[in-house]
């Protein structure tokens, strides 16, 4: 069955975590949200929504690779009538010179034909806010805070428009928080400025909630942005404001309770993941693996299957490889930053994988690489949207034909100090 009705909103995220955020914060907003895993198939089933979130694992892979998946979810989204496509990336603008923040803008800006876009990873809810085109992370500059230690895409230039203009072709301009606090007819006059200049894009500051209200009323007048999910919020607001959707109960998607075994996997270096994980270590089992005998093949995987069967049956279990930033750079150090990656992405989806054909039909994962790694294998083609758990991880119900599921995938920086157990309280 195809969409019932065309919808109003599209987005495109760079990864899973990242899609589960926006969709949370669509529903929150009072758009009817579904979360999809790649581009859809036509024939997958779903109900009549507002808005769709097209997730992709193409924030850490080859540009071309990251481009050519992005315009295919473009064009399926804009077939299904979205006049809008919101390119959802981190609120840290994870990315290196080589992409694929702009590899990936500049190919959607062609194709859509638009002049200038709007870019923007603010969410003051969440502490994420751009003053002068500079990123901050509550009161530090992006490359003073912890974040900036991201394994793949280390952030150390809080200067977003010097960031952007060095992975895109098109020259960087910058419409500042004094335009944004003039209203939308200010910022419209400023973007048009800036397009009659050849300028492709403009990082928008946004340091309060109403500055992302008038950057989505701007914003949906034109095809395209790119942000996090705060520029979500207002290109949803800015859609129920003027009337294109009418607000629907913003409670999430129900269903019958799940039941059954319950496990969590983290695979985030984050410091957030690392004290979720110390606390989750008083009310459940955890098990610490070892990178290197994951590097080594030395079956680390099947240790942590023998090692979690036989607990399932008590209660819920915690299996991580995250380490320290220090422990990360000499694992990296001896074995190269990409082989590490991904062989402990795969090892995770391994245990992932195994723990489902072992009954889990509830499982929370850590850390957007890991998240991608374990939702690619079990193959769920998408998530209907359900109760928030935290700022940005809502429960997910899977549809499709794996049957009935719930998980919940976090961002590693996301969610309070006893996470784990918060999840699972609403994971019935």
């Amino acid at each position: 069955m195809t969409l019932a009705a065309k919808i109003s909103l599209g987005c495109i995220a760079d990864d899973y975590t990242g899609a589960s955020d926006l969709a949370n914060t669509l529903t929150r907003a009072g758009l009817r949200t579904v979360q999809t895993i790649g581009v859809p198939a036509d024939d997958l089933a779903l109900p009549e929504v507002d808005a769709v979130v097209v997730s992709l694992k193409s924030r850490s892979i080859e540009a071309g690779l990251a481009v050519s998946r992005s315009r295919a979810a473009d064009k399926w989204l804009r077939g299904r009538g979205a006049s809008h496509v919101l390119f959802k990336i981190c609120s840290t603008f994870d990315s290196t010179d080589a992409g694929n923040i702009g590899p990936v803008m500049d190919a959607l800006r062609a194709d859509c034909g638009e002049g200038a876009v709007l870019v923007t990873p603010a969410f003051p809810e969440t502490g994420r806010t751009v003053y002068q085109g500079n990123l901050f992370v509550g009161a530090v500059p992006l490359n003073e805070s912890p974040l900036k230690d991201h394994p793949l895409n280390p952030m150390h230039d809080s200067n977003l428009v010097r960031v952007l203009a060095r992975q895109s072709r098109t020259q960087i301009g910058l419409v500042d928080l004094a335009t944004v606090t003039r209203g939308a007819d200010a910022v419209r006059a400023r973007l048009a400025e800036l397009a009659s200049k050849g300028i492709g894009a403009a990082i928008i500051d946004a340091v309060f909630d109403r500055d992302l209200e008038t950057i989505g009323l701007v914003a949906a007048e034109h095809r395209l942005s790119v942000g996090a999910s705060g520029i979500g919020l207002g290109l949803a607001r800015a859609l129920v404001s003027t009337g294109k959707v009418k607000s629907a109960a913003a409670s999430g998607a129900t269903g019958a309770a799940v039941g059954g075994p319950a496990a969590c996997l983290a695979g985030s270096c984050s410091q957030a993941t690392l004290q979720q994980i110390a606390n989750a270590e008083r009310v459940m089992p955890v098990l610490h693996l070892d990178p290197d005998r994951i590097l080594t093949g030395a079956g680390e995987a099947q240790r942590a299957l023998d090692w979690a069967r036989p607990r399932l049956a008590e209660g819920p279990v915690l299996i991580a490889s995250s380490s320290t930033p220090d422990q990360v750079a000499a694992l990296q150090a001896r074995h190269g930053r990409d082989a590490a990656g991904h062989a402990i992405e795969q090892t995770m989806a391994d245990i992932a994988e195994s723990l489902v054909r072992s009954g889990v039909r509830r499982l929370v994962v850590a850390g957007g690489e890991t998240s991608g790694a374990v939702v690619d294998r079990l193959k769920i083609s998408g998530f209907l949207v359900g109760v928030e758990i935290a700022a940005g991880v809502p429960v997910l119900r899977a549809v499709g034909d794996g049957g009935a599921m719930l998980l919940a995938l976090k961002s590693g920086n996301f969610g309070g100090a006893e996470f784990f157990s918060d999840a699972l309280r609403l994971m019935r």
